[in-house]
């Protein structure tokens, strides 16, 4: 059974539909459309047989397809690598007719999308995201882009894509570690709109870490909804969808300060973490909310904390963040579960104090 999930037109864009369920590439070619000569298929080196596997169905179905390889995660996400797509692109002959496919965890999607966006000032494409991190959040929403050297997804464009397909027969071959990782995006969910979802997860936290697990399509989903609804809303992150930074602001100063090489999924978790702190201490969280932060992330594996000495560090990244507003730091918080809010220019003392409860 397919599940289809929409999500409305904003800001001039076209509806499209995140599609949930098993054996889904039969689906790919209504969403490449029927204007479509080439097909230009971004995968990640990891995963260079799936595609070459879809290139060749593509090209059996009359496409003129190409596979682009790219690096594995983050370092796909640099303006090198997106230079190295626009050659093959330009070398292919792309027009504003044909698609592109990004095949891959949140890195790939993220790049596939700024490509799609940036060629020709913008070309459709379609998303396969393989990883729960990527179904969940990076291959919904629109939100493309690269990383420099000043900070994460400084550099990118709003593109939403033409369809995603989320085929969770694709998990079943990840490592524990990137699976659990990608909890990180559904537990944050959970906290700031369906606490349903933290509901599923305390009730058996070793089934969640796991794909054969009885609620990983409902998590998903429930997942997949709450950022449907959000970006439906609010395209450009111009108001609602900054709610969906939870835990962000500190989580890409981490990655930054590791040089990407700690999953996504692990820094979100300290910086919702973090956040639940800063709210507390701020007066906005009860203390049971906050407390639940620690239960839950513990309880799938995810990491709490980071180290100390790097506090320095991790302020003059998060000045570079998305939400700062000047010399003004804005942080996402909860008045309570469910209830994010802006919490704007936080006391430094205060900031600092919040992070002792998180530092090793």
């Amino acid at each position: 059974m397919t599940l289809r999930i929409p999500v409305g037109a904003t800001a001039g864009t076209d509806p499209y539909e995140v599609l949930i369920g098993r054996q889904l590439l039969g689906e790919l070619p209504g969403l490449i459309g029927e204007q479509a000569r080439r097909v230009a298929v971004i995968h990640p080196e990891a995963l260079a047989e799936t595609g070459e596997a879809l290139r060749a169905d593509l090209a059996d179905q009359g496409y003129e397809a190409i596979a682009v390889q790219v690096p594995n995660a983050e370092e796909a996400k640099t303006a090198e690598v997106a230079a190295y797509c626009w050659k093959a692109l330009g070398q292919s002959g792309f027009t504003r007719t044909d698609v592109i496919v990004g095949v891959g965890g949140g890195a790939t999607t993220d790049l596939a999308g700024f490509v799609a966006a940036s060629w020709l000032r913008g070309v459709r494409w379609v998303a396969v995201p393989t990883t729960v991190l990527a179904m969940v959040d990076a291959a919904v929403g629109g939100k493309t882009g690269i990383n420099t050297a000043e900070g994460k997804n400084l550099v990118g464009a709003f593109h939403p894509p033409a369809g995603v397909l989320c085929d969770l027969a694709a998990l079943e071959s990840l490592p524990v570690h990137d699976y659990v990782s990608g909890l990180a995006e559904i537990i944050k969910a959970g906290f700031i709109a369906d606490p349903v979802i933290l509901d599923l997860i305390e009730a058996d936290p070793a089934a969640a870490r796991t794909p054969a697990g009885p609620h990983t399509a409902e998590l998903i989903e429930r997942s997949i909804r709450v950022k449907a609804e959000v970006v439906s809303e609010d395209l450009k992150e111009s108001g609602r969808r900054e709610i969906l930074n939870y835990g962000h602001t500190l989580g890409h100063a981490i990655e930054k300060n590791e040089r990407y090489e700690w999953r996504h999924g692990a820094a979100v978790a300290v910086g919702m973490l973090y956040a639940a702190e800063l709210g507390r201490l701020a007066g906005r969280l009860d203390d049971a909310t906050a407390d639940r932060h620690r239960t839950v992330l513990e309880a799938v594996g995810l990491p709490l904390t980071y180290r100390y000495d790097q506090w320095p560090k991790l302020v003059e990244n998060m000045k570079v963040d998305k939400k700062s507003r000047g010399d003004t730091l804005r942080f996402i918080v909860l008045d309570g579960l469910a209830r994010p809010t802006v919490l704007e220019g936080p006391d430094p003392a205060v900031m600092l104090g919040a992070y002792g409860e998180v530092a090793d």
